[in-house]
């Protein structure tokens, strides 16, 4: 049948397929197209666009150690693109792969030939095998953030917890702060902080969750890096202040700042310097006291910072003593006679020189770190895709991670001022009805808006792919894929951290005399903000405006390249 008969046949076949629906605001024809391709993500084909030209979707599937023989079994594509678009679409469990089974559009973008079932999903995953699954998405996991790596950065570890609500393996009934008496798993992850990337995660069983658990893959992970890629700071809370592994990281040469816990010792130790002068300003109502101690157990006298803060407002503590009811008063106001002042206070181990109020802020800022744990246990598939075998339970803590750093780096590619969590980036950067066609062997995707910010992000979006395709047009045809990452990576460093070596100037520029201004936080300023507005504005305005050779970020002070006759106007 030639296409104008197969049309018309078609457009008679349509009002046969109408209902009439009524409604409250009349009487409305509903028509049903069950073979029409379309998607609810359809924003999604810039996302894929990126993990296109970046090589990142092509390496991952050919270093995919999955190999089936069967003439009949689904494909690498099939299979890693089913599981890519679960994981974007938010799902937490394998059931809700059917969900994405009617997606017309996405999966042949991806080069898939059909979206495979959870079952098949379930046992591909188990086809891969362990040792080399995990290796096959540990390197990934470091390609992701490698190229990031040759600016000062901070690594975060810390373990977070996972309830089990079945007979898996590795659950274990052990420390668990939500469900106490769940069984669980624990997952040690290694983060890269500010940019809230992970570089890597282990899942282990819910009794292993102590700092010395850790301590393996943390020193597989700093003794995989070269020299100019390893962390200017490696930082935990209290559960990695111990002798061991603060032992091994000296040995490295490798700085350290971590929590240490309350003990008998250390409350003694309190107790010494509390009435000793010297209190220093650590920043946001902290004062601290250096010093330093030796506690049991340890081979070495390590530096420690003592920080205490007065309790804000007026509090009332309550307890029981043989049925009679005590109450304490604890006020703020130390000038009211002989009122109760309550203060908070943490001990802190380093091997850094900094001074306390650098310290300070850098411990306080250690608090970033849970907000990747919310974001990947509520808004990606951390807490789901639970499997009876701890093999699997591997590769889905490592995919989700993979593909939440590809993510968060394509959306700040799209928001470079701030970042966006899954909440709130899935809705407004994937989220439309997309709409394939075909005509004259040309494939159309429309996409209809779900959201009001939809000409932003159609702003944003088309900007995203213009530089893509601009890259590629500068990079070598034999390197094309690792060139345009590597642009787009070498693009985030300069537009995130501001760093870069100064522009050259104009072959017809006058001005000969270029001069630096090094501009450093005030030491009375608690929160920063004297720097971080400086910062923000030579970052954002200065380089803008085009009279600033270069900006350079380094510890608590920024240098700014200028050229005298520019900084005269």
């Amino acid at each position: 049948m030639g296409e104008s008969k197969l049309k018309r046949s078609r457009a008679e076949e349509m009002p046969s397929s109408c209902n009439g629906v009524q409604t409250a605001g009349g009487r409305v024809q509903v028509r049903w197209e069950a073979n029409s391709a379309a998607t609810p993500m359809g924003q999604l084909a810039y996302f894929i666009e990126f993990l296109t030209l970046t090589g990142l979707w092509s390496g991952w599937q050919e270093r995919c150690p999955l190999a089936y023989t069967s003439p009949n079994a689904p494909s690498k594509a099939d299979v890693l693109g089913t599981w890519m678009l679960s994981i974007l679409a938010g799902h937490r469990r394998y059931s809700h792969v059917t969900t994405i089974r009617c997606d017309g559009v996405n999966p042949g973008l991806l080069g898939m030939r059909k979206v495979i079932s959870e079952d098949a999903l379930r046992r591909a995953l188990l086809a891969i095998p362990e040792a080399a699954g995990v290796s096959w998405l540990d390197g990934h996991l470091r390609d992701s953030t490698a190229p990031l790596l040759d600016v000062p950065w901070i690594l975060d570890i810390d373990t977070t917890i996972k309830p089990l609500y079945g007979k898996q393996e590795g659950a274990v009934v052990s420390y668990n702060p939500k469900k106490p008496g769940r069984p669980s798993h624990s997952y040690h992850t290694y983060l890269m902080a500010g940019l809230r990337l992970v570089m890597g995660v282990e899942v282990k069983a819910g009794n292993e969750h102590s700092g010395s658990h850790t301590l393996p893959g943390l020193l597989g992970l700093l003794d995989q890096l070269p020299a100019h890629h390893k962390p200017k700071l490696v930082r935990g809370d209290c559960g990695f202040g111990s002798d061991g592994i603060m032992r091994e990281l000296e040995a490295r040469a490798q700085p350290y700042l971590f929590k240490l816990r309350l003990s008998k010792n250390v409350k003694r130790h309190i107790e010494r310097l509390f009435r000793v002068s010297g209190w220093a300003d650590a920043g946001q109502g902290w004062e601290g006291i250096d010093s330093t101690l030796a506690l049991t157990g340890w081979e070495d006298t390590r530096r420690v910072l003592v920080l205490r803060r007065p309790l804000q407002g007026e509090m009332l503590l309550a307890q029981e003593d043989d049925g009679q009811q005590l109450l304490g008063f604890i006020e703020a106001d130390r000038k009211g006679g002989k009122r109760i002042t309550g203060y908070e206070y943490a001990v802190l181990v380093t091997n850094l020189e900094h001074e306390i109020l650098s310290l300070g802020q850098l411990y306080r800022d250690r608090a970033d770190a849970e907000n990747t744990f919310d974001e990947l246990k509520n808004q990606w598939g951390w807490d789901g895709f639970t499997t009876h075998d701890l093999h699997r339970c591997q590769l889905s803590a490592r995919a989700v991670a993979l593909l939440y750093n590809w993510w968060s780096l394509f959306v700040r590619l799209a928001n470079p001022e701030a970042r966006l969590e899954a909440i709130t980036s899935r809705p407004w950067l994937m989220s439309s009805v997309g709409r394939r066609t075909e005509h004259a062997g040309q494939t159309t995707i429309t996409l209809t808006g779900q959201h009001a910010h939809f000409d932003k992000a159609r702003q944003v979006l088309t900007r995203i792919s213009s530089q893509l395709q601009a890259w590629v047009s500068e990079a070598a045809e034999q390197l094309k894929s690792r060139s345009v990452w590597m642009h787009c990576c070498e693009y985030l460093k300069r537009t995130l951290a501001a760093l870069g070596p100064p522009r050259s100037m104009p072959a017809n520029s006058s001005i000969t005399h270029p001069f630096e201004i090094v501009i450093h936080e005030h030491p009375k300023d608690e929160s920063g903000r004297l720097f971080w507005c400086v910062y923000k504005w030579v970052c954002r305005s200065v380089k803008v405006n085009g009279f600033c050779d270069g900006v350079m970020r380094s510890g608590l002070c920024i240098k700014v390249w200028f050229s005298a006759g520019e900084m005269g106007q």
